[in-house]
């Protein structure tokens, strides 16, 4: 493998709609060389990861199904290779667990593609909480219209979980990284399966906080709520609330609010183009010689979070 240099060498792991995507932002920002891709649908590209890691890569961006990603992030990182995964990491706390652990033995740069942490809503609301007091309720919501369009997303062994492990990983996130260091104590889940699919399609559930926070969340796929997606992350504390929010029914276009009472602030409103955001802060934290971050762990954290929400739910 080469040394980490200014611009590394990143190879793609899977590039349907989501690699692309990534793959797209990240040539456009110009912070890695995109020098290998692998899968078997693209022609001349890699067929495996053991082809794909014969490129000399300083690191490898994971966007294949669920059930591969933390077996090809442990194998990436220890070739030493670093890995940018999309979530989830791992099915489970045990997978996840498993993959950070490695990327700290082999002292490597390991993220996932939390890409709403990377939002000026999300920011903006990280700032506001600080003004928010004791903050005492957290609400949760993930709706999206449509659902997944590949069959693996509704088999469990495949996919890990339906829409609680699919969207409502990145509900848990934000809440443990914008209430930090905060963790969670009891959890409660209820699932329904109404496409008659081996996973769940609407998830509400309950977390409880080691900090005293009382969090509900609610996620669905193929829900008729009147437009395309439902997306909202509520904090309320002593001092009002605060909110991280889409804007008509969009999946990107995202506001933050401060609430006073039935006074409504907006703190930060589109345009904001995020989707490449967390891909390319992975790529010039590993150009600049990034190893191992502990920032990581955090999705440890979230996966136990789920980990108990299913058990609740059985």
């Amino acid at each position: 493998m080469s040394a980490v240099a200014t611009r590394p060498r990143v190879g793609f792991l899977g590039v349907g709609w989501i690699g692309r995507s990534r793959l797209d932002a990240l040539a456009a920002t110009g912070a890695a060389e995109i020098a290998a891709l692998a899968d078997p649908a693209v022609p001349d590209a890699c067929d495996t990861l053991e082809e794909l890691l014969e490129h000399d890569l300083d690191g490898v961006v994971i966007a294949t199904p669920s059930a591969l990603h933390a077996e090809q992030a442990i194998a990436a990182l220890d070739a030493g290779v670093a890995v940018f995964c999309e979530k989830p990491l791992g099915r489970s706390a045990g997978e996840t667990r498993a993959a950070v652990e490695a990327a700290r033995r082999a002292d490597r740069l390991l993220a996932v593609d939390y890409c709403y942490r990377f939002t000026r809503a999300a920011e903006a609301l990280r700032a506001a909480l600080a003004g928010l007091g004791r903050i005492d309720a957290v609400e949760l919501v993930f709706h999206n219209a449509y659902g997944p369009d590949k069959p693996w997303y509704y088999d469990r062994e495949r996919a890990g979980g339906g829409c609680l492990l699919d969207l409502g990983t990145h509900l848990v996130d934000l809440a443990l990284w914008l209430l930090a260091p905060a963790r969670v104590i009891d959890a409660e889940a209820r699932l329904l399966h109404r496409g008659g699919h081996g996973v769940e399609d609407y998830a509400v559930a309950r977390l409880e906080l080691d900090s005293g926070v009382s969090v509900s969340l609610a996620c669905s796929w193929n829900l008729p709520a009147g437009h395309d997606c439902e997306l909202r992350a509520a904090f309320y504390g002593s001092g009002g609330g605060a909110a991280l929010r889409n804007v008509d029914g969009s999946f990107y276009d995202l506001v933050a609010e401060r609430y006073l009472g039935t006074r409504t602030e907006t703190l930060v409103a589109p345009p904001d183009d995020w989707g490449g955001r967390a891909i390319e802060a992975w790529a010039r934290q590993l150009g600049a010689g990034g190893g191992y971050d502990p920032r990581v762990e955090r999705a440890v954290a979230v996966a136990e979070a789920i980990d108990a929400l299913y058990r609740s739910a059985r």
